[in-house]
């Protein structure tokens, strides 16, 4: 019983659940949006209606294919990415590149095996090779 309750103590779980909590929050944020601000603009540029997308539908065979509640859906699922994409994975990118850069700038590879090592490091720690400082290499 003790190792259940420390996997719902973990932080992970926590911040899943807070992820969770506020995705669908975001998610019914997003459906008003769309509901209450898109589909009216998109009705003001084609004629002045408002157009309902969800009572858009047409019937074969006594089966009712609802494509506007469809397209509902859609401008929210194109709505959300573009959200994330601008304010989560832009920055994100940019943030984790300035990280390498400075990542880079500390470290040098070893001429022996290749790997990484600080840039102040007088011998490789993987191969044990002795390498020769930056000020006394010969040009």
């Amino acid at each position: 019983m003790s190792g259940f309750k420390q996997f719902l103590l973990r932080g992970n779980i926590v911040e899943l659940a807070v992820a969770v909590i506020v995705g669908a929050t975001f998610s019914g944020l997003v459906q008003a949006l769309v509901t209450d601000l898109i589909t009216p603009l998109i009705g003001a540029i084609t004629g002045g209606r408002q157009p309902d997308f969800a009572q858009y539908s047409f019937t074969i065979n006594g089966s009712r294919f609802k494509y506007g509640d469809f397209l509902n859906h859609l401008l929210s699922f194109l709505v959300v990415s573009a959200v994330v994409y601008w304010l989560v994975v832009t920055p994100m990118t940019r943030l984790i590149s300035m990280l390498h850069r400075d990542k880079a700038a500390a470290t040098k590879q070893c001429p022996e095996c290749l790997s990484d090592i600080p840039a102040e490091a007088r011998r490789c720690a993987s191969c044990t090779s002795e390498l020769v400082p930056d000020s006394v290499k010969p040009s």
